[in-house]
């Protein structure tokens, strides 16, 4: 009888416990279950982007051995970045004629990439040497170099305050103009995730507006947030000017490439490696 009770108070004790884990563990369940519920409440959601439609305003000459990289607009000219080695250079354009006024070429061991134009100089990338350079704006000669850290260049704006480059990812870097040190990143994502292949930017009213590479779509993208806001769908722009499909051949046109934004008068200019034209496009602006 003593080793019967003993077993009772044992069986007693043993469910007194049980009952409690399971109520403990009821309690924590609960918890994990209010606490994702909270935070999936409170995590931002994505917006759709919206469809931008575009209109062609007028056309201008281009170089259609230019294999554009980077594009800019400024002071009454048109500065472009070339790629291909061996045939790389930095350009001032005239814009009605598509005259080079003056040129920079790059050692043929260097892929030139995007370019912007920051406080009377031009920066320009190069593609996978991680190794960038810097020019005077009026003479195009060239003053130093910088090393950025990335494996690829693609690319290139700025803000006023930051030096801005994507690589080919979805992330884009800024780096002090001075000392070339990246100060931060931003991902750029849209209602799928993140998204790839950002190419050439530009900024338009405080919004980057950047090609996607492979695609004829431009993307513009809100810098507080890295959230895709709207999207150009330009597919149908080389039927409409003349402009044959991608080849592969030789010095025949190939992807879409190249934003410049003429911000006195509101224009907006594009273009493509070894596009002969160069557009002015009516987008949101």
């Amino acid at each position: 009888m003593k080793q019967l009770r003993k077993s009772s108070k044992l069986a007693i004790l043993c469910g007194a416990i049980c009952a409690f884990a399971a109520c403990n563990n009821a309690t924590e369940n609960k918890q994990t279950a209010t606490t994702e519920s909270t935070e999936s409440a409170s995590a931002p959601s994505i917006p759709i982007p919206t469809a931008i439609s575009y209109d062609v305003v007028n056309t201008y000459p281009h170089d259609a051995k230019a294999f554009t990289e980077g594009l800019e607009y400024y002071d009454g000219f048109l500065y472009e970045g070339t790629g291909n080695y061996g045939e790389s250079d930095l350009r001032k354009v005239n814009l009605q004629t598509g005259e080079v006024l003056l040129s920079k070429k790059l050692d043929k061991k260097y892929f030139g990439e995007g370019i912007t134009i920051l406080n009377g100089k031009i920066y320009q990338l190069t593609y996978r040497e991680g190794k960038g350079f810097v020019y005077d704006l009026a003479t195009l000669k060239e003053e130093k170099s910088f090393i950025f850290n990335a494996a690829e260049g693609w690319g290139m704006l700025n803000n006023g305050a930051h030096l801005i480059y994507d690589d080919g990812t979805n992330v884009l870097h800024f780096l002090d103009p001075e000392t070339f040190k990246e100060v931060k990143t931003l991902a750029v994502k849209d209602e799928h995730g993140p998204v790839n292949n950002l190419n050439e930017p530009e900024f338009i009213k405080g919004y980057l507006y950047a090609n996607q590479w492979l695609t004829d779509i431009i993307l513009k993208i809100d810098t507080a947030t890295g959230y895709v806001v709207g999207r150009a769908d330009l597919t149908n722009i080389r039927e409409r000017l003349g402009i044959p499909p991608v080849t592969n051949r030789r010095y025949s046109p190939d992807v879409m490439n190249g934003i410049a934004y003429d911000a006195k008068t509101n224009r907006i200019f594009i273009t493509g490696k070894y596009w002969p034209k160069l557009i002015e496009v009516k987008l949101d602006n």
